[in-house]
């Protein structure tokens, strides 16, 4: 049986995640432990990890600090060992080289790039950025296996990770301009939409996610 390492930093959509993950699994014929943790040798001992989150770049950066150990043992899990890597929402703003929301956070680096604010072309598009919206240039990435442009995914967030490099954008979203719905470079990828409350099309992410050999 595979593990995955969710990892807990005390982040609101984590029992969201759980269950989504292990529903996902189900859902395929998996043989899959979803192990809830902030230990790092459960975290080196993975094989995939995800790091979910929501709310302020700064506050879950910290969450993530104050697990003493986890960054280190995901940075060598992700970055040396070369597992498979999600993460979701502000888990894969946490990507970025930093964010820019309530001063300047350092971020993980491993997508580079900045956290920004949306500033959409238009006071009709609302911010924060919250509901259903449609993928736009989806890639030929086994992420997005069977979840062609169009599919509709859930978002609720007012800042984007904009990637330096344009080819590490996997899916686009228009809210009154494009910005990134998803990254992906080698075995680490993130999506900005939840998933977890994706109905059927988050699942079918997850799951592709879980069968993901890069």
């Amino acid at each position: 049986m595979s593990t995955l390492a969710l990892i807990d930093y005390g982040s609101g959509n984590l029992a969201s995640a759980e269950k989504a993950l292990v529903a996902a699994a189900r859902q395929g014929g998996d043989r899959l432990r979803v192990n809830v943790t902030d230990k790092p040798e459960e975290v080196l001992a993975a094989d995939r990890i995800v790091l979910p989150g929501v709310g302020a770049f700064a506050a879950c950066m910290d969450g993530v600090k104050s697990r003493p150990g986890v960054i280190e043992a995901m940075t060598e899990a992700v970055t040396k060992n070369g597992r498979p890597f999600l993460g979701i929402c502000v888990g894969m703003q946490l990507l970025a080289t930093r964010g820019l929301e309530f001063g300047e956070t350092k971020g993980l680096g491993w997508i580079p790039g900045d956290v920004r604010r949306l500033e959409p072309a238009g006071p009709e598009f609302k911010i924060p950025h919250m509901g259903w919206n449609a993928l736009t240039n989806v890639a030929d990435h086994p992420l997005f296996e069977g979840l062609a442009d169009g599919t509709h995914m859930y978002f609720t967030h007012s800042f984007a990770l904009y990637p330096t490099d344009p080819a590490q954008v996997a899916a686009s979203v228009d809210h009154g301009g494009l910005f990134a719905a998803a990254v992906a470079s080698g075995n680490i990828a993130g999506v900005q939409f939840h998933p977890e409350k994706s109905q059927a099309a988050g699942l079918r992410l997850l799951h592709n996610f879980l069968e993901w050999k890069p």
